[in-house]
C-alpha cells in the first residue's frame, strides 16, 4: 500500500509540475490541486483536507500578503503622484551610462540590507528603491528581478538570524556554520558576477570583459584581505570595535528621526504655502526610504511602516487633488496585487499538505503528518555513505528545492534535515545540503512570495524568472555541495 502511495504522490507532484514548467496551467491553479491531492493520496481525512489543508493553508501568509498589498499601495501612489517617473529621471542623471557597475552597487546593497532585514515587508521597501534605478540605466525586467533575488539569496548566507536553525536543529558550532556560509559567500558572488555580465550582454549592452575580471578579481581579493585582518585582531580590540559599532543605532534613532520630523515639517510648511503645486519636491522622493528607516531604525512593525509612508507620501506630494489620488491609491492597490495575493493563497495551502498545519490542529495525527511520515523511509534509505555519493545524489536532485519540494527549507526540507540526522549523516553536510540547494529555492523558485511580487510589480510572469535564474542557482549549487563534501566528508 505505501508504495503504491509513494508512486502516486511522486508522480502527481512531478506531473504537475511539468505541466507548470510548460505553462500548459497556470501555478493560480496548479498549486490547489497539487495541495489537495498530496495528503488525499497520503490518506488525510478528506474533512481535514478542506479544512486543515485547503481552509487554514489560505492564510496561512495572511501577513505576507497584507504587507503585499500595503506596500502596493504605496507604489501605486508613487506612479499617481508622478515621484516613480521622477525618481528614476533622477536615478539615470546620478547612474550615467555604466549599467555593470550600477547593477553590481546594488547587488551588494541588497545583500548588505538583507544580512539583517527580513520578510516581504523588506523587500517591497528595497526594491521601491532599487528596481526604478536598475530599469533607469536600461536593465531588462527579468535581469532587474535576478539580480535583485540573488542580492537577497547572498544577505541570507551571511543573515545571522538563519544561523539558528542550523545550531539549534543541527548542534553546530557557530564558528562551523560562519566558515561555510563564507565559503557560499564566495561562491554566490562570482556565480552572480557572472549572471550580471551575460544578462546585460543579453540585453543589449556593451560588456568589457577584462575590466569586469579585473574588478573582480579586485574586490575578492579585498574582501579576503579584510576578513583575514579583522581575524588577526586581537579578540580585546574587536570586543572594543564591537561596543562602537552597538551605540551607533542609539544616535541613528536621534538623528535619523529628527531628520524625518524637519522633512515632514518642511512638507507641512509648504502645503500652506503653496496651497498644492504639481510640481514633485525633492523631499518626495523619500517616500519609500522612510518605511525603511522605521522598520530598519525604530524596529516599527512592517504594516504601520506602509502606512506612515503613505501618510508622509500624501504631506510631500500635496495637490488639490491629493485626497483622490489617495483613496485611488489604496483602492488600485489592492486591485493590482490580487494576482500575486491569489497565488500566496495556493502557496499556503501546499505549506500546509506538505508539512502539516500548526501542531494546536493536529490532534486527530499524534504519530505525526501523514505525508511526512510516509516519506520519511524512502529518505531515510537514499542517505548517501561518501562525498561522491552525496555530491551526485544531491546534485542531480537539487531542483526538488523548486515548488515546495522536499528540498525546500520552507517545505519538508528541516524535516528531512531531522530524518538525515538521525540516519547518521553529518550535521556539516546537512547544512551545505541545505544551504547550497537554498540558493535554487531562494532565487529560482517561483512559489516564494518576493518572487511572486516581483514578477507583478514588473509585468513578467514568475516561471520566467524560473527558467532565468535556474543554471546559474543549479551550478551554485553543486559548487556548494563539492565545497560541503571535501569539508565535511
Amino acid at each position: 500500500m505505501e508504495t503504491i502511495q509513494l508512486f502516486l504522490l511522486l508522480a502527481v507532484f512531478v506531473a504537475f509540475v511539468l505541466l507548470m514548467f510548460r505553462r500548459m496551467i497556470p501555478a493560480l491553479l496548479a498549486l490547489p490541486i497539487l495541495a489537495f491531492s498530496i495528503p488525499v493520496i497520503s490518506c488525510v481525512n478528506i474533512v481535514d483536507v478542506f479544512t486543515l489543508v485547503l481552509g487554514n493553508g489560505a492564510t496561512r501568509l495572511s501577513e505576507a500578503y497584507t504587507i503585499a498589498i500595503f506596500g502596493s499601495m504605496l507604489s501605486i501612489m508613487m506612479q499617481k503622484t508622478g515621484v516613480a517617473e521622477s525618481f528614476i529621471k533622477t536615478g539615470a542623471e546620478l547612474s550615467g551610462d555604466k549599467p555593470w557597475a550600477i547593477s553590481m552597487v546594488m547587488l551588494i546593497l541588497i545583500s548588505l540590507l538583507f544580512t539583517t532585514l527580513g520578510g516581504l515587508g523588506a523587500i517591497i521597501m528595497v526594491s521601491t528603491v532599487v528596481l526604478p534605478i536598475l530599469a533607469s540605466v536600461g536593465v531588462g525586467p527579468v535581469t532587474t528581478v535576478g539580480i535583485f533575488l540573488t542580492g537577497l539569496s547572498i544577505g541570507g548566507i551571511m543573515n545571522v538570524g538563519n544561523w539558528a536553525v542550523y545550531t539549534q536543529v543541527l548542534k553546530l558550532q557557530t564558528g562551523d556554520v560562519q566558515s561555510f556560509a563564507l565559503v557560499m559567500l564566495a561562491i554566490m558572488f562570482i556565480i552572480s558576477m557572472i549572471y550580471i555580465t551575460i544578462q546585460l550582454y543579453r540585453d543589449g549592452h556593451e560588456v568589457n570583459i577584462k575590466r569586469i575580471v579585473t574588478i573582480s578579481g579586485g574586490s575578492v581579493l579585498a574582501g579576503l584581505a579584510l576578513f583575514f585582518g579583522w581575524s588577526a585582531i586581537p579578540d580585546s580590540a574587536q570586543a572594543a570595535v564591537s561596543e562602537v559599532i552597538s551605540g551607533i543605532p542609539t544616535i541613528l534613532q536621534y538623528l535619523i528621526g529628527g531628520g524625518l520630523a524637519i522633512l515632514v515639517f518642511l512638507n507641512i510648511i509648504k502645503m500652506i504655502k503653496d496651497g498644492g503645486s504639481e510640481k514633485t519636491h525633492f523631499s518626495a522622493h523619500f517616500i519609500p526610504v522612510v518605511p525603511l528607516v522605521l522598520i530598519l531604525v525604530f524596529k516599527i512593525n512592517f504594516i504601520a511602516a506602509f502606512i506612515a509612508g503613505l501618510g508622509y507620501g500624501y504631506i510631500s506630494t500635496y495637490r488639490k487633488n491629493s485626497l483622490n489620488i489617495l483613496i485611488r491609491s489604496i483602492l488600485d492597490g489592492g486591485a493590482v496585487v490580487m494576482p500575486a495575493v491569489a497565488l500566496m493563497l495556493g502557496i499556503g495551502m501546499l505549506l500546509n499538505a506538505v508539512m502539516g498545519p500548526p501542531q494546536s490542529m493536529m490532534e486527530n495525527y499524534p504519530d505525526g503528518w501523514p505525508v511526512l511520515l510516509l516519506l520519511k523511509p524512502v529518505l531515510e534509505s537514499i542517505k548517501p555513505d561518501s562525498a561522491a555519493g552525496y555530491v551526485l545524489l544531491f546534485s542531480l536532485a537539487a531542483p526538488l528545492a523548486l515548488y515546495r519540494g522536499p528540498l525546500n527549507v520552507w517545505g519538508m526540507g528541516y524535516g528531512i534535515a531531522a530524518i538525515f540526522l538521525a540516519g547518521g549523516m553529518p550535521a556539516g553536510a546537512i547544512m551545505g545540503l541545505l544551504m547550497s540547494v537554498g540558493q535554487i529555492q531562494g532565487i529560482s523558485d517561483p512559489t516564494n512570495t518576493q518572487n511572486v511580487w516581483l514578477a507583478n510589480e514588473m509585468k513578467i510572469d514568475v516561471q520566467k524568472i524560473m527558467w532565468n535564474t535556474l543554471p546559474y542557482t543549479w551550478g551554485a549549487a553543486v559548487l556548494g555541495l563539492a565545497a560541503a563534501a571535501f569539508i565535511f566528508y
